[in-house]
């Protein structure tokens, strides 16, 4: 399978015409390129904000709820492009307002070739979506059995913990995708530092999709840095760098890389380590550490 990782630059449009015609241009690309998953970022749908005026985009509340507002809207459009395209399509995230939710979750949707759909929520919020917009965790983990094989998102800051990837790898899955958005080259860093051991822990293939360049008109998605890439462990069928593919820092655009399940369950079962299969054993080692006076 090829996967895509979209490294995408926030616009800020009057018209929802014009915003699809975005989103189709881009699917249009990476499809041309033979791509078979498409990963987009996360908040990548604080755009659907813009539509609304630059006062409503330029208020960080406003802007939630605005974004929230039309978030079904663009899971259609995407849907139908995964449709229309025969692909999967992970939609950008945004704020999504379950019923009855006194606040907004982050939400990511996995959209397939025959029009199925799964959501997957953030998990753990960092200090910006705590302290000030008040975005709240979500549903739990999901597995997406799928035709690629079974996929797991982790979105951005969920990847920098470990413990979340590996109820996904006990789940069986194969595939991990990260859409992040970060504002500063140490958050992207952080980002991809987790997504890279999250690779070589589950000795899986980890696609990360960050957002890109300047959106001023947002105080929510501002400024944005990042790269796009895939990664994979440093092992058997893999790059020694664990880097399967990778995209220069800001530079939109789409990052390809081919990977096969096969080469998975290979470095799994043969590679010159064992992470996978060898992670039960921390926790007997961790349960016998002791103190020792040294002065």
């Amino acid at each position: 399978m090829r996967l895509a990782a979209a490294a995408y630059p926030l616009d800020a449009f009057d018209t929802w015409d014009a915003l699809v015609a975005k989103w189709t241009a881009w699917v249009e690309d990476a499809v041309a390129g033979g791509a078979d998953l498409l990963v987009f970022p996360e908040y990548g749908a604080m755009e659907l904000a813009a539509l609304d005026g630059a006062a409503v985009a330029g208020d960080l509340e406003a802007s939630l709820t605005s974004a929230a507002a039309r978030l079904s809207d663009m899971q259609d459009v995407f849907a139908g492009l995964a449709v229309s395209h025969g692909v999967h399509i992970l939609t950008p995230s945004g704020p999504a307002w379950p019923d009855g939710a006194a606040r907004p979750v982050n939400r990511a949707v996995l959209c397939t070739p025959d029009g199925t759909r799964g959501y997957q929520d953030k998990q753990i919020m960092t200090r910006f979506e705590r302290e000030t917009w008040d975005v709240t965790a979500g549903d739990p983990l999901q597995v997406f059995e799928t035709r690629l094989g079974r996929i797991g998102v982790l979105i951005c800051y969920d990847s920098e913990f470990p413990l979340l990837a590996r109820a996904l790898i006990e789940g069986g899955v194969d595939i991990l995708l990260v859409p992040s958005c970060t504002d500063t080259l140490a958050g992207y860093w952080r980002v991809r530092v987790g997504a890279m051991a999250r690779a070589l822990e589950g000795q899986c293939v980890v696609v990360q999709s960050p957002t890109v360049g300047d959106a001023m008109w947002s105080p929510a998605v501002d400024e944005n840095v990042g790269a796009a890439a895939i990664y994979g462990p440093p092992d058997l069928g893999f790059p020694p760098t664990g880097v399967l593919a990778e995209g220069a820092l800001n530079a939109p655009g789409w990052v390809m890389g081919d990977v096969t399940l096969d080469q998975i369950r290979a470095v799994r079962d043969g590679g010159h380590v064992f992470n996978h299969a060898h992670w039960p054993e921390q926790e007997k080692r961790t349960q016998t550490v002791t103190s020792r006076r040294l002065f």
